[in-house]
């Protein structure tokens, strides 16, 4: 028997603007955001994770479990981002003592600092730059016009339903990957300046897997990663490949034609009172 990891791909709630690709999202805080939410909580629940991992840095793990402590008493306010929507109060349903924090992100190499832009016009290598900009137009153009379409008269649980799709994951891998490879040329002699990023990319995702495994106690756990939508393809990967793990998809558990009216069973699902 196998710990079992399921990874929930989302979009960023809260439009940090931070991705790839980015776009506008419901209003999460409206009634009708909220009720979409409930819904999609209570279908995530199915999955009966023991542990939810989250897209926060280890170092900020304290603070985090401070904040969900107070979620549970009843202190903290939420705010728009799919760790206060989503992961706080799942954590709360299936009556965790905790969250775990498992991305990684840094930047130390002094190379790093160096304006990959104004390198490759000082080097006569703008045209990486707009074969790389224009690979990201024509790629994006499809996830981006069905994205905009869910916007318009989808639901929330539509969105993430597309955005877990096995077409999808690779669409967005493959935008996050192949215009990077063509700034990777980016330089001269030992000065690797273009292949920073992709370098990063990967060690992130790399680091974000391992910290996964350090999570795991048991063949008898069940971790939910609750993560962008960009890192799920690699993550994947990363687990399916090493064989120590059964990676199971979310979309068995996603249903975006459940009414959003609907009543849920669990009626204590967003009540203030603590487990």
């Amino acid at each position: 028997m196998k710990p079992t990891i399921m990874i929930l791909g989302s979009h960023h709630m809260a439009n940090p603007d931070v991705d790839t690709i980015s776009c506008d999202t419901h209003d999460v805080l409206a009634p009708k955001g909220q009720r979409e939410l409930q819904q999609l909580v209570e279908q995530l629940a199915r999955f009966r994770p023991t542990k939810i991992a989250i897209e926060v840095d280890t170092s900020l793990d304290a603070k985090i479990n401070a904040q969900y402590q107070d979620y549970l008493n009843g202190l903290y306010q939420q705010g728009r981002s799919e760790f206060n929507q989503i992961c706080l109060p799942l954590a709360k349903k299936m009556r965790h003592s905790k969250l775990y924090c498992v991305d990684w992100f840094e930047r130390v190499d002094e190379e790093k600092t160096v304006d990959v832009e104004a390198f490759a016009m000082a080097h006569n290598q703008s045209e990486l730059l707009e074969k790389a900009d224009d690979m990201v137009q024509a790629m994006a153009q499809k996830p981006l016009t069905t994205l905009a379409e869910l916007q318009e008269s989808g639901s929330l649980t539509d969105m993430i339903h597309f955005l877990n799709q096995e077409e999808t994951i690779r669409a967005l891998h493959e935008i996050n990957t192949f215009p990077s490879l063509i700034l990777a040329q980016i330089g001269v002699a030992d000065q690797y300046v273009g292949l920073n990023w992709l370098l990063d990319w990967y060690k992130r995702n790399l680091k974000i897997f391992v910290n996964l495994a350090r999570i795991i106690e048991s063949a008898d756990d069940r971790i939910m990663l609750i993560i962008g939508a960009g890192h799920v393809f690699l993550v994947q990967q990363f687990l399916e490949d090493s064989g120590d793990y059964i990676v199971e998809s979310p979309l068995k558990y996603l249903n975006p034609k459940v009414d959003n009216q609907r009543e849920f069973e669990d009626k204590d699902l967003y009540k203030d009172s603590r487990f």
